[in-house]
């Protein structure tokens, strides 16, 4: 019989509130990094997020997302409104937590999701169509896909998929879905003519700290219990982020300076990339991961500027590329000298995982990018995706919202 263990209930708690801090901490990571007339836009994007995918996850997302597996696609309604979801653990998800508590540590990665994508449509979205696109989104993207990697009998769970903390489920749907909007959206006035001074590189500096802080409980919280699993997520964690976080200083110095929004950005993608293997692998894997995540976020902005793509804060560089590398370097690093509850990668005999973790990032990544070229466009026609000229020139925070963020 499934107990309550007070210490791994104490832990998923703990995680949960840092989890949820990652979302507003995005909001400062975001807001730093737009100019001065879309600040107070910006950090709302993040911040309404919360309360609208917190609603959405106890009516409907929740039971989608883990309930009972309808062909390995989406979960049945027997969760609805949180119905029969309560202080007893399920044996399914994790056995000596409330089943609550797992529901509500869950609620917060659903809530940092959409959140990410924002980066990609700053200082130009109707705040109107942005509402409805979050919640369509997160009912037909977000909460199927998590279903695919984390439901029982859900299909890539079920292939045999590893995603430790949601490199797939969250990194990889946000990132190429934010390429998506961005590509449907079209640039911001004076894109490429004009200079777009980052309004508070401090509040950016802010954001990515307490994300890193936050990511504990993303990744060490995944390990759902207080545990020698929960301290090797933790590690990893920190040493992934590390090494990405000097690397990026390294390329970003050979290439003129030593950006300090460089190396705030490599700590972030160090962190996305290690978040699916996270509790597979070991703490030297961990130093590959991140440095490696590195070049490839670093050279897949460069290649979005040159492509004249205005994909705003380069959520698919650093998510969307960083979790696919993330996804990947799992089927290479993972062992089950760290997880026996996972499997064994290339590195370790096993050359099947890479293959199936190639197959499941890519069919979150064509999902994803599908999903929302079809509901962005969609959603162009129906209530149209931009504001006005005139609106995006004075500046969202005033046309959108009717205040300043500095007198």
């Amino acid at each position: 019989m499934n107990t309550v263990n007070s210490g791994d209930t104490a832990w998923i708690l703990v995680s949960t509130a840092l989890v949820l801090v990652m979302t507003p901490a995005l909001a400062f990571f975001y807001g730093g990094m737009v100019r001065k007339k879309n600040v107070l836009s910006t950090l709302n994007l993040s911040f309404i997020t919360i309360g609208l995918i917190s609603l959405q996850w106890v009516l409907v997302g929740y039971t989608l997302a883990f309930g009972d597996s309808q062909g390995g696609l989406v979960g049945n309604l027997r969760w609805l409104g949180l119905t029969g979801v309560g202080s007893a653990p399920n044996a399914d998800f994790a056995p000596t937590i409330p089943h609550l508590a797992f529901a509500a540590y869950q609620m917060m990665f659903a809530v940092i999701t959409p959140a990410l994508i924002t980066g990609a449509f700053v200082e130009r979205v109707r705040f109107k169509a942005f509402i409805v696109f979050t919640l369509l989104w997160a009912t037909l993207v977000y909460d199927p896909v998590a279903h695919w990697v984390w439901g029982v009998g859900g299909i890539l769970r079920t292939l045999g998929a590893l995603d430790f903390a949601g490199g797939t489920v969250v990194h990889i749907t946000a990132g190429f879905s934010a390429l998506a909007f961005a590509m449907v959206l079209g640039r911001r006035k004076w894109f490429g003519q004009s200079p777009m001074e980052p309004a508070n590189i401090p509040f950016t500096v802010l954001g990515a700290g307490l994300l890193w802080m936050g990511w504990f409980g993303f990744n060490g919280g995944s390990a759902l219990g207080a545990s020698g699993l929960a301290v090797n997520a933790v590690v990893t964690t920190n040493t992934a982020a590390a090494a990405c976080a000097v690397v990026w200083m390294i390329l970003s110095w050979r290439d003129g300076k030593p950006s300090v929004l460089g190396i705030v950005t490599g700590a972030v993608v160090g962190l996305v990339a290690i978040t699916p293997a996270a509790g597979f692998v070991t703490p030297l894997a961990a130093i590959v991961i991140g440095a490696v995540a590195a070049p490839i976020s670093y050279y897949a902005m460069r290649l979005r500027v040159k492509r004249g793509l205005d994909e705003s804060l380069d959520v698919w560089a650093c998510h969307g590329m960083g979790g696919l590398w993330g996804a990947l370097a799992t089927g290479l690093f993972a062992t089950t000298a760290v997880n026996p509850a996972g499997a064994n990668g290339l590195f370790y005999g096993n050359p099947t995982l890479l293959l199936i973790q190639a197959l499941a990032a890519a069919a979150a990544v064509a999902f994803a990018f599908g999903m929302t070229v079809l509901l962005t466009r969609l959603l162009k026609r129906w209530l149209g995706l931009r504001v006005s000229d005139n609106e995006e020139e004075v500046g969202l925070d005033i046309s959108e919202h009717g205040e300043r963020a500095y007198a």
